[in-house]
C-alpha cells in the first residue's frame, strides 16, 4: 500500500511561529510552526472563502486578515467570531527532517 503522507517541507524551512504555503493533492494548505510542533490546515477562511495565508499566526491561533476570524491551527476549531464553521486540520509527521502531510486523515475537531 502506497503512502499517503506528502512530503511538503524540510523542517528547518519553517521557523518556528511561521507558515509556509503549499498544495498538496489539489488542496491549498498552511503548513504552521508552533512550540507543539508542525500543523497542517486549510488556507481558506469558512467566513469568506479569504486566505489564511495572508494572515497572522500567534501560538496556536490563525486569524484571516479579512474579517479577524481565527482558528486553532491544531484542530481547526473556530476561536472568534466572525468564522462559525471549523476549517480542516490534517495529520502531520516529521521523519528524517521531511514534514508531511495525509490530506486523506482530518483531525478530529474535538
Amino acid at each position: 500500500m502506497a503512502d499517503p503522507c506528502v512530503r511538503v517541507a524540510r523542517q528547518d524551512e519553517i521557523a518556528l511561529g511561521e507558515f509556509k504555503s503549499v498544495q498538496v493533492n489539489g488542496k491549498q494548505l498552511l503548513i504552521c510552526h508552533t512550540e507543539g510542533g508542525f500543523y497542517a490546515i486549510d488556507d481558506t477562511c469558512t467566513h469568506d472563502d479569504g486566505p489564511l495565508g495572508d494572515g497572522w499566526l500567534e501560538g496556536t491561533a490563525i486569524e484571516c486578515p479579512r474579517h479577524g476570524a481565527r482558528f486553532d491551527v491544531t484542530t481547526g476549531k473556530v476561536l472568534c467570531l466572525p468564522a462559525a464553521v471549523p476549517i480542516n486540520a490534517y495529520r502531520v509527521m516529521v521523519e528524517g527532517g521531511d514534514v508531511k502531510v495525509d490530506v486523506s486523515d482530518v483531525v478530529p475537531k474535538t
